[in-house]
């Protein structure tokens, strides 16, 4: 399987490449800088140094699958919806697939059933980076509009760490979900588990799901 990473260099995205290589698929790294993807991933990566909003339906259409693992700063936040409103208008109606990790903010807070991004805002320095998680729930609601293409969504848990051990993927779908230590997290090496597992063995088709750490 062919598999597009867009922002393979970042905390989510060098450990879906990975996790892809070791399961003998061909990911390819779609991203600004070859040289910055040799450094991370290694001098044998393969690499296409493309900027994401530059990607064109011929860009993908060779692709079975793009991963938007896409980052931004809190003041460019918007680009979340943007890129995914980009894509939905290059993929095809059956492939490429789309795959985006979306935030933990549109998830409900079990205790009190509203949505935990009610609780982010009220973090001390929210204002730093709360666009963030604002524009991601965005971008959920606006995937939720398309029915064109072949999508799905991943939220991660109220933490999302880069470092930490890949478990076996607690699977939820719009609530979160905590760990066996009490706690709401699911790292990067986990999220990569997850992406791959999905890919592999689809399960979901145009909505959104979320995973934890077992």
């Amino acid at each position: 399987m062919k598999i597009g990473i867009i922002g393979a260099t970042g905390k989510a995205g060098q450990e879906i490449y990975r996790e892809a290589v070791r399961r003998g698929e061909e990911p390819v790294a779609l991203v600004r800088s070859a040289d910055r993807a040799r450094e991370i991933l290694g001098k044998d990566v393969n690499v296409v140094e493309k900027d994401a909003f530059e990607l064109t339906a011929e860009d993908i259409a060779s692709y079975d699958a793009v991963v938007n693992a896409f980052a931004t700063s809190p003041d460019q936040a918007h680009l979340h919806t943007d890129l995914s409103r980009q894509l939905k208008e290059a993929a095809g109606e059956e492939t490429p697939r789309l795959v985006f990790i979306l935030g933990a903010g549109s998830l409900a807070n079990p205790a009190t059933g509203e949505p935990f991004i009610k609780v982010l805002r009220e973090i001390p320095d929210a204002a730093a980076w709360i666009n963030v998680p604002e524009e991601q729930f965005k971008q959920l609601d606006y995937l939720r509009t398309v029915g064109t293409v072949n999508w799905v969504g991943i939220s991660p848990q109220a933490t999302f760490p880069a470092e930490g051990p890949a478990t076996t993927p607690k699977l939820g779908k719009d609530e979160l979900l905590t760990a066996s230590d009490g706690e709401s997290h699911t790292t990067a090496g986990t999220m990569a588990v997850a992406i791959l597992d999905e890919l592999q063995n689809p399960a979901h088709r145009n909505t959104r799901f979320t995973v934890s750490d077992a």
